[in-house]
């Protein structure tokens, strides 16, 4: 992750070397060395993923002529990359998105424990058949609810093992095509995420948010946010809220968005906005050929 940009541009290496210094710990070296087993661990995969889209932004930033406030209209993130989101918008430094992202992934993790909870994925499902698999689910007892409104067909849901076991059933009498037990050793972003959120909550009210450079668009909301107080609160929402994803490519046009640049992480988010609305224009961004070629686009 990352280990292409580090080579050609300092100013990638910059952004690893602070996070790594954020951090007390090798992260950089984990992300391009492994083992994967420790990388894949929560409270590291957050913040490596943010590292790596930040390294992008830096270098189009300080070798390329990027102006965020200039160039953008908004930025948008999904689940944790809302940090990177943030980050790049100005509201948090560097080290405070990466040690903010560590204590996430590390309250995540232990806000239940091991194999009481998951999340499981409904291929070829709407929205509205997600709910209805969830709530048939949960009747019977445990938790489940939509966790992920990623795409049309692309749904996630979320709870405790006993109503997750109920879903792959119910899933195919509602005529779904696949029902997708996922590999997190959690239920993220549904109400067994409480303590998680409150531990988010105490140590935002710590940190600085400053001004952002331009609107974030909320997960929890699908609509914008300009202000400290908002980010706060939103990213607290956030922790055992849906990722409201679908909503917030969909708001895009109406806030006058024609064009998505994703920074990092290939193209998963990328294929989702093609999914939801292909009418926007999409741009990835990964590789240094990638990084150069749109450099001479600004």
């Amino acid at each position: 992750m990352g280990k292409d940009l580090a080579d050609a541009f300092a100013s990638a290496r910059e952004v690893f070397q602070e996070v790594d210094d954020a951090l007390s710990q090798k992260l950089s070296k984990l992300m391009w060395e492994g083992p994967d087993e420790d990388l894949l661990l929560t409270e590291n995969a957050q913040p490596a993923i943010m590292a790596a889209s930040i390294a992008v932004l830096r270098v189009l930033e300080k070798d390329m002529g990027l102006n965020v406030a200039k160039h953008a209209a908004l930025v948008m993130g999904h689940s944790l990359g809302e940090y990177s989101a943030l980050c790049a918008a100005g509201a948090f430094s560097l080290a405070d998105t990466a040690r903010l992202l560590k204590t996430r992934g590390q309250a995540m993790q232990s806000a239940v424990p091991v194999g009481e909870g998951g999340m499981t994925a409904l291929i070829g499902a709407d929205i509205e058949q997600a709910e209805a698999v969830a709530a048939e689910a949960s009747a019977a007892g445990g938790t489940c609810v939509v966790a992920n409104d990623n795409a049309p067909g692309q749904v996630v849901i979320s709870g405790t093992v006993d109503a997750l076991a109920r879903v792959p059933e119910i899933a195919k009498a509602k005529g779904i095509k696949r029902a997708m037990t996922l590999a997190v050793s959690a239920p993220f972003h549904s109400p067994l995420m409480q303590p998680a959120a409150d531990r988010m909550a105490e140590v935002l009210a710590a940190v600085a948010i400053r001004p952002l450079a331009v609107p974030v668009l909320a997960n929890v909301t699908a609509g914008t946010a300009d202000t400290p107080d908002q980010v706060r609160r939103l990213l607290v929402e956030q922790v055992t809220g849906r990722v409201r994803w679908r909503e917030s490519v969909l708001a895009l046009q109406g806030l006058g968005v024609d064009a998505t640049v994703e920074f990092g992480g290939g193209k998963v988010l990328t294929g989702m906005v093609k999914r939801i609305d292909p009418a926007q224009q999409m741009i990835t961004l990964d590789t240094p050929a990638d990084l150069e070629a749109f450099g001479k686009s600004l």
